[in-house]
């Protein structure tokens, strides 16, 4: 099986078959300063992967800003790349002390308050494509899909997505919109399976859209991880390489989220160009369908039924 360069959501909105995300740009020991994001910046988009996905909450509300003051000194130009945010977590944070607790708010005047501020941060007049963080108990449909179509007609948001919804909710908000909802972004990972069952694939693939896929490593505890789910699938993973002749076990793991036909877009979280250049190989990988369930049958622990 190939893989595409570029994954379309929407008819004029598209992006890299492998996103990078921003969320750890400030977990460092040191802060990287403009000229350092900067660099990285370049350095992905050197690697194919163009399309950046933030949220306004990541570094407690300073990533953005930092990410923008690198793009403001990368050399390349706006239209060479993606910006992704997502907005409606409200952090118990320094940085937001109005907030006495975490919670959702997707109220029409948080998201458009949100995206005013995530455009500032980023030095930028539009997002690519805006995303829900999460499914919100309180959610006014109407109202919610209201804002959202306005920042779209504004030109503010190119498309429009959820990330962490179900089937249902997804179908909920969908309905009040004038057009699709681009993507959803879901957890997934060769230890995090159960998108293979809960119908969020399923429900791609019916829709036809991609869906965006975090922490298609999980978080780091699939090489770290001491139990005997992760000992077992490093083991697989391990097998499988040897077979195809693949020499890093993350870009395997990343390649077997690639083989579902729902067309997944994994989001990778390293801040390293040499690890991301290791993972990007991913699009280069092709296995057959036991080795795949070779992988699955690890993390699962037993055969499939």
């Amino acid at each position: 099986m190939s893989h595409d360069s570029r994954i379309a959501l929407t008819k004029d909105v598209s992006l890299s078959r492998l996103a990078f995300g921003a969320w750890r740009l400030l977990g460092g020991a040191v802060r990287p300063d403009a000229d350092q994001v900067a660099r990285l910046i370049g350095s992905a988009v050197d690697l194919g992967l163009t399309s950046f996905d933030h949220a306004d909450i990541y570094g407690h509300y300073e990533v953005e800003a930092a990410f923008g003051a690198g793009l403001a000194r990368w050399k390349g130009k706006r239209e060479q790349i993606e910006l992704i945010s997502k907005c409606d977590i409200m952090l118990a944070s320094a940085n937001r002390p109005q907030n006495r607790l975490k919670h959702y708010d997707t109220s029409a005047a948080h998201i458009t308050a949100s995206v005013d501020r995530s455009l500032t941060n980023l030095g930028t007049d539009y997002l690519d494509l805006l995303l829900l963080h999460r499914p919100d108990p309180l959610m006014d449909a109407d109202e919610t899909a209201a804002a959202l179509a306005a920042l779209v007609k504004s030109g503010k948001a190119r498309a429009v997505g959820v990330s962490n919804f179900t089937p249902s909710q997804f179908d909920l908000l969908a309905s009040r919109l004038p057009f699709p909802l681009a993507t959803n972004q879901i957890e997934m990972s060769v230890l995090k399976t159960s998108a293979l069952t809960d119908g969020s694939l399923d429900h791609a693939q019916r829709l036809g859209y991609a869906p965006m896929v975090w922490s298609p490593l999980g978080g780091g505890s699939l090489f770290t991880g001491k139990e005997a789910r992760e000992a077992r699938v490093r083991a697989a993973l391990a097998a499988v390489a040897a077979e195809i002749g693949a020499g890093d076990l993350a870009a395997v793991a990343i390649a077997w989220l690639l083989r579902h036909p729902a067309r997944p877009v994994p989001v990778l979280g390293s801040m390293n160009p040499e690890r991301l250049a290791a993972m990007v190989k991913a699009l280069d990988i092709v296995f057959d369908r036991q080795q795949w369930f070779a992988i699955l049958e690890a993390s699962e622990g037993r055969p499939v039924a």
